[in-house]
């Protein structure tokens, strides 16, 4: 399949225009675009175009209410709240961002907690923006129920990611690390059951409970934690704080993020920054880099190949197959 060679920038213009089309306000369709051209520009394409046409899918059918305007509140001294009015995430982490970091730098800890959310695609692009303003920054993001219990095949938590993004005191972010509750993000068996490939084995179950290695009765079934029970205590972690804390809906009660049925899923986000001298004693950086030292040679930080792609895409422009470029410029009303 050919491909085209786009610009970061060209990609979050297309995208714009394909959300507002579909009725997003510029606040949510801006926020969200940036999103999705960073994740194209960081390597991460099922978290990048792949998921445009959803998103404009649920603009459509009110899955995402698309002229949303999050409110603001502060509950507590160190606690930022947002309620993303079953607009987009993004949109609402935008809005909060600013303010946990200005109030982690005062307290030296700060909270934000997003409730009436959506899908917030690359939780690491957020985390690594609290990284950039020299915290350290800690993400969690639940959704719809699609794990279960170890032993069981009903799900009851969601692929429920986490993330963690650390300052290198340059204003920039030493390691970003991402990852689901499940061996992979759904989004990956999603990506393979459109173009019609197989998923390895051991990457989920179907609805019988016996593990398969076609993606579409995977998607019938459920995810497969990863690392067996612990997997699933990594997903009830996320679930406690970006559900119970934020005070959002939990996987069981959440809507889809793929399809039409159902109403806004009203999942959540919660974050955390930590001012990382206010609790070293100083120290933070010194020990930081004994610990990254020990990732020499053929070994890598988590971050290092978004970094990478990043570099490299930035210099020769980022690839887009043929078929998603006629997707998107068809969404954004600029095909012949």
């Amino acid at each position: 399949m050919t491909a085209t060679r786009l610009t970061e920038a060209r990609i979050e213009t297309l995208a714009e225009m394909a959300l507002t089309r579909h009725g997003a306000s510029e606040a949510q369709a801006r926020a969200l675009a940036a999103g999705i051209a960073a994740a194209e520009r960081d390597g991460l394409k099922s978290h990048g175009l792949m998921y445009l046409p959803t998103y404009c899918e649920h603009l459509t059918c009110g899955k995402v209410l698309g002229l949303a305007e999050p409110r603001l509140t502060r509950p507590a001294p160190a606690i930022v709240a947002v309620d993303a009015g079953n607009g987009f995430a993004h949109a609402a982490i935008a809005i909060g961002l600013p303010a946990l970091i200005e109030t982690a730098r005062s307290q030296g800890v700060a909270a934000l907690a997003i409730r009436n959310s959506y899908n917030c695609g690359a939780l690491g692009y957020h985390t690594e923006r609290i990284a950039r303003a020299g915290l350290v920054g800690l993400g969690f993001t639940n959704a719809p129920a699609s794990i279960a219990p170890w032993g069981g095949r009903k799900a009851v938590v969601g692929t429920n990611p986490w993330s963690l993004a650390v300052p290198d005191g340059n204003g920039g972010a030493r390691l970003v690390i991402d990852q689901s509750a499940s061996v992979v993000a759904k989004s990956e068996v999603m990506k393979r059951a459109r173009a019609g490939e197989p998923i390895p084995p051991g990457w989920a179950f179907d609805a019988s409970g016996e593990t398969t290695t076609d993606a579409g009765e995977a998607l019938k079934g459920t995810m497969a934690p990863a690392g067996g029970y612990k997997g699933v205590g990594s997903a009830l972690l996320v679930e406690v704080f970006a559900a119970c804390l934020a005070g959002a809906n939990p996987g069981l009660v959440a809507s889809p993020f793929s399809g039409t049925a159902g109403g806004p899923p009203g999942t959540g986000q919660f974050f955390l920054a930590v001012a990382p001298d206010a609790t070293s004693g100083g120290s933070f950086a010194q020990t930081l880099e004994t610990v990254a030292g020990g990732f020499a040679g053929d070994t890598r930080l988590p971050g290092t190949r978004r970094f990478a792609a990043r570099e490299r895409n930035a210099s020769e422009g980022i690839d887009v197959a043929a078929e998603t470029l006629a997707t998107l410029e068809k969404l954004a009303g600029t095909s012949a």
